[in-house]
């Protein structure tokens, strides 16, 4: 079935291990560097982030997208502050702008105080009822062929009609509670999680294929990992715990602790569960910046050599993941190492593996 990489373009080069520079919250050098270089190294698409204090994604994508031929986007989009037939025209236009190499990831949002920031004080529950509906809309506005009506709890369109239409524009959608997985089983194309142990990821990718087959749908895989790669395991696991040591430091010197940061989406929360059981799980799966930071965000990995890394990955690919959204804790040397050494390896490896598994034609 084949196998797609996402990387990731943050606003600037800061991570975990690198504090931000102040003034610097959108680094255009940055931003144009990590769009070439991801392109270079054969990612297929580029998660673009969404904030409640960030710089908007869409308006970047669109300028990494104007100074690139081939690469794609994965534009994280948070529905609810954007009339959905109008955000359906925004993303038909910039993808038809940038040759059809454009994805929405929907990120519905979990924790009330982000939301409170842009003036959203709706529940869970109603940010995830309103998510259907808006998703309703949003796929109304890009097929329908004559104007639409729609009359629902959150959204109200007469005669809506769009004359800008993508040819082909990817779901992608986030969310591990019981409500996200159903309305993921409705509306996704690709499912996404963050890198959980192996018994997880294939319990959850048997729900979502539950909950999507009951719509008559089948929808991809989306795995979330921070790989950290080395010549040896042994120096890739001395990186690994450099960069916990790193992360504890400033951490300790920003005067957080763990419990700071207790996580209040069912996705951290599956994450720090995974960490509780040790900091190296499965094969090479490692824990120790998620035990950390509360599991905020993608931020477990796999560690070793990149032959030991790719056949971790194939352990994931063959559960039923076909994407894998990778990032490092060196924003741009990471993405270039990734490039050069991981990408190619896991691309042969599932050749061959597709290659055995095919039927003989008589």
């Amino acid at each position: 079935m084949g196998v797609q990489f996402i990387g990731y373009i943050g606003f600037n080069d800061q991570s975990e291990i690198h504090e931000a520079v102040r003034g610097r919250a959108l680094d255009l050098e940055y931003v144009e560097a990590a769009a070439k270089a991801q392109e270079a190294g054969g990612f297929d698409r580029v998660l673009i982030p969404f904030g409640s204090t960030s710089p908007e994604s869409q308006i970047v994508a669109a300028h990494a997208a104007a100074i690139t031929t081939r690469l794609g986007f994965l534009v994280a989009h948070r529905p609810g502050f954007t009339q959905p037939t109008l955000a359906a025209r925004q993303f038909a236009t910039l993808d038809a702008l940038s040759g059809g190499r454009v994805a929405v990831h929907i990120i519905t949002g979990g924790a009330d105080s982000e939301m409170a920031r842009d003036g959203d004080f709706t529940t869970k529950d109603e940010r995830y009822q309103r998510t259907d509906e808006y998703l309703t809309i949003l796929r109304r506005e890009w097929t329908a062929e004559q104007p639409f009506d729609h009359h629902g709890r959150f959204y109200r369109v007469e005669q809506g009609l769009a004359s800008v239409k993508p040819t082909n524009l990817p779901v992608f959608f986030g969310g591990s509670s019981d409500i996200a997985i159903e309305v993921s089983g409705k509306h996704a194309d690709v499912y996404a999680l963050w890198g959980e142990a192996l018994a997880e990821v294939r319990e959850v990718v048997s729900r979502v294929r539950a909950a999507a087959a009951r719509h008559g749908r089948r929808p991809g895989f989306s795995l979330s990992l921070r790989p950290v790669i080395a010549d040896t395991e042994e120096a890739a696991w001395k990186r690994a715990d450099e960069i916990v040591e790193r992360v504890r430091d400033l951490r300790t010197s920003a005067g957080l602790k763990t419990s700071d940061h207790a996580p209040v989406n069912a996705g951290s929360q599956r994450l720090l569960q995974t960490a509780t059981q040790g900091y190296r799980v499965d094969k090479r799966l490692w824990t120790g910046v998620a035990a950390l930071g509360g599991a905020a965000g993608n931020s477990t990995g796999l560690v070793g050599t990149p032959e030991q890394v790719a056949d971790a990955l194939l352990d994931y690919y063959d559960l039923g993941v076909d994407h894998f959204l990778i990032r490092g804790f060196e924003p741009l040397g990471d993405a270039i190492a990734y490039g050069r050494d991981l990408i190619p390896l896991v691309r042969d490896l599932v050749a061959q593996r597709d290659a055995r598994t095919l039927p003989e034609v008589a």
